[in-house]
């Protein structure tokens, strides 16, 4: 169920791009309010991610779970048969409201159930495979659904996937009658976090169009920025019940973890299906299907390197070790990405790269996200997993936005094009050296029997034990 909601999430972020011009023409849309079938998903999406992880913490888990899945499937349903383009905005900021409450819970679910330890890598392993081929598969299944049936079913195919789910959930999930713990929702906390994530993200959105002195710009990156200000003050000094515990700060691997996970999401997450979508189209001259198989091998080598390969190193190797060594590879292929030319082949142009590229990635994602995990309490796990999500999140339209400042995305030849784009994919690989560099400052792990690692010098916090292990009644 964690991994079908996190396949969901990050599907729905990819899927509508390749099927844009499509909404576009059927509906009516204005050039310069295309943007927000993307943005009001992703505003939504990113804004509500440290709420959205909190309340699995103090309402339960099938409670939260069943909620948030029925508002994604019904909210997709509305946009999938949207006749306004209005209709459709509101439908997609919806599913953003949805996915921003499941994708935390689902991480959350992995690390309450699965105690520290090799069988915890290897759950984290499978979820983070199905978090990359969710988001790259959005690409493949957006492109075909979009040229052999309609735009429409890109939002539709929600259906029969989150169905299932909806209903295993009900079944499976333990009932709870109250709040999994006492205490109540930090509604200031929850009303800043919420603005300041919202209004940093709208303002990096407005970069793509505007300057970054412009007012449509500046103004809600320095709103943002005063609403996270205000929200580290009321959850060290006035909140009962953090939304985000300070106390979570204290363990090495959440600070300096959280940071290289925004690195990450600025290499890995939008930044790269942005570029590698336009480079397919407008370089290369792809069509929608073409673009969307093209990305095949991203999907299938991060797959394959990430549920079958990384885990068994992480039982020899330290995390931190493999996110550097993959942080250093895969920027050597978007180096190698960033020499593609109009008359470049397949193999040459986009396979090649993909493969080092996504060997790279397969490398980083489980042990980031086991750093970024370890040590933290049941109690918090759903904290832990919003701010980790936020990062990634945050990470990856921040990215976006400053590599279009650097490049030139407008209409022109395929010549012109080839160098603004392979400007971006170096900006990616600076990115993904800076990652690398960090990942030294991440905590070590010291090797227990058998080959499993645990946190060096990092304390477990109160009630980390309190989550259900696989092997309990």
């Amino acid at each position: 169920m964690a991994c079908a909601a996190q396949f969901i999430v990050l599907f729905d972020v990819s899927v509508i791009t390749v099927a844009l011009p499509s909404v576009q023409t059927d509906l009516g849309f204005a050039p310069a309010d295309l943007q927000w079938v993307v943005s009001s998903y992703a505003l939504a999406f990113a804004g509500l991610l440290l709420l959205g992880g909190r309340l699995g913490d103090l309402y339960g888990q099938r409670r939260v779970f069943v909620g948030s899945m029925s508002v994604f499937v019904v909210a997709s349903v509305v946009g999938g048969l949207a006749a306004t383009p209005a209709l459709l905005i509101a439908a997609r900021a919806t599913e953003g409201l949805g996915a921003a409450v499941l994708a935390p819970l689902a991480l959350t679910m992995v690390t309450t159930t699965f105690p520290e330890g090799h069988r915890r890598t290897r759950a984290l392993a499978l979820w983070t495979a199905v978090s990359l081929v969710g988001g790259a598969s959005g690409n493949v299944f957006g492109g075909v659904l979009t040229e052999y049936l309609s735009w429409r079913s890109v939002l539709l195919i929600n259906v029969p996937i989150g169905v299932p789910v909806l209903l295993l959930a009900a079944r499976l999930l333990p009932r709870r009658d109250g709040p999994s713990r006492q205490g109540r929702l930090d509604l200031p906390g929850a009303v800043l976090a919420t603005s300041g994530v919202a209004l940093l993200t709208l303002g990096v959105a407005q970069a793509h169009t505007h300057d970054w002195s412009d007012a449509a710009t500046a103004a809600p990156l320095a709103g943002g920025s005063v609403a996270l200000v205000a929200l580290a003050v009321v959850e060290k000094r006035i909140a009962s019940e953090p939304l985000i515990p300070p106390r979570l700060f204290t363990l090495p691997g959440v600070g300096w973890g959280n940071l290289a996970m925004l690195l990450a999401g600025a290499g890995f997450h939008i930044p790269m299906w942005y570029f590698l979508t336009l480079t397919m189209q407008r370089v290369l001259g792809y069509g929608a299907a073409q673009t969307g198989l093209g990305f095949m091998p991203h999907t299938v080598v991060m797959l394959l390197v990430g549920l079958f390969l990384t885990p068994r190193l992480m039982r020899y190797v330290q995390p931190r070790v493999l996110i550097a060594a993959g942080a250093l590879v895969a920027a050597t292929g978007f180096l190698w990405q960033s020499t593609i030319t109009p008359d470049s082949t397949y193999l040459q142009g986009i396979f090649g790269p993909a493969v080092v590229i996504s060997f790279g990635g397969g490398l980083v994602s489980t042990p980031l996200t086991t750093t970024v995990t370890s040590g933290v309490g049941a109690a918090d796990a759903g904290a832990a997993s919003g701010l980790v999500n936020t990062a990634r999140q945050f990470g990856g339209a921040f990215g976006l936005a400053v590599l279009l400042t650097l490049t030139t995305t407008d209409a022109g030849t395929a010549a012109a094009l080839v160098d603004s784009y392979g400007d971006a994919f170096q900006g990616i690989a600076v990115v993904l050296v800076a990652l690398a560099v960090l990942a030294v400052a991440l905590p070590a792990q010291r090797r227990l029997p058998g080959g499993e690692q645990h946190d060096r010098g990092i304390p477990r916090q109160a009630g980390a034990d309190q989550g259900t292990s696989v092997d309990s009644p």
